[in-house]
């Protein structure tokens, strides 16, 4: 043992003693915000941004954000834990930023969708396969009830079993029958639903060596002020980063 790690283990309980809670190198895990945009732009991105960047301060985790596709590179990624596509629309990735994000996941790295991460990257199949689904078309906003499937989640167990709350909801292509679904919508609910009975709204799964979560809700830039609505997204994010 040095003289270093010898001072830390005759410290550590004189500060536990005096009440407080210290750890030595700890650092704690890092997430990437991307919203690039090569499409619709949403409203809400700023938002949601400031939004996570607090849920991380909260929480202990930090967040980076970013429109620059450059920045996946397999050194880069490999600072954090988990990534965020808040929204993005359209191509946003090339074809060497596309491998390092499959690499990074592959080396179990986590990813968290929000909203529009559905409406970007439609012709490469191994990003739809992991985002869960491909947007189709939405009606107007519009009030509608949301279904809870799983009340053990970290995402929704603080939901009641009905939740309703406006927002914009997709329909959806290209949906994968592998993931965990968390939440449904109700289709007599409100007006515009294509998906019929089985339409999530909310899911995770493990993927190709790493974690995964989507969730639909976030459009509006209110959500990124709804205290259930962003547990529900704390929740996913603590998920990918298997906190």
């Amino acid at each position: 043992m040095n003289a270093n790690q010898l001072f830390k283990k005759m410290l550590l309980p004189v500060l536990v003693l005096a009440g407080f809670s210290f750890a030595f190198n700890k650092k704690e895990p890092a997430v990437l915000i991307f919203s690039k945009t090569n499409g619709y732009r949403h409203k809400s991105i700023e938002a949601g941004i400031a939004a996570i960047k607090k849920l991380g301060l909260e929480n202990k985790f930090s967040a980076d954000n970013t429109e620059d596709s450059l920045v996946f590179t397999n050194e880069n990624l490999a600072k954090y834990k988990a990534v965020i596509f808040l929204s993005p629309t359209g191509d946003v990735l090339g074809d060497e930023q596309q491998k390092a994000l499959e690499n990074f996941i592959q080396q179990g790295g986590g990813f968290v969708g929000v909203h529009a991460a559905s409406d970007c990257e439609y012709n490469w199949p191994w990003y739809v396969k992991m985002v869960g689904a491909s947007f189709l078309s939405h009606p107007e906003q519009q009030v509608a009830k949301l279904i809870v499937t799983d009340k053990k989640n970290r995402s929704t167990k603080h939901l009641p079993g009905i939740w309703e709350r406006k927002d914009e909801w997709y329909n959806f292509k290209n949906l994968n029958p592998d993931v965990n679904v968390l939440l449904k919508i109700d289709e007599t609910s409100y007006k515009g639903g294509k998906n019929g009975d089985n339409h999530p709204m909310a899911w995770y799964h493990a993927y190709d060596g790493g974690r995964a979560f989507y969730t639909e809700l976030g459009h509006t830039n209110e959500s990124f002020s709804e205290p259930a609505y962003l547990q529900h997204l704390l929740g996913g994010i603590l998920y990918a980063l298997k906190k």
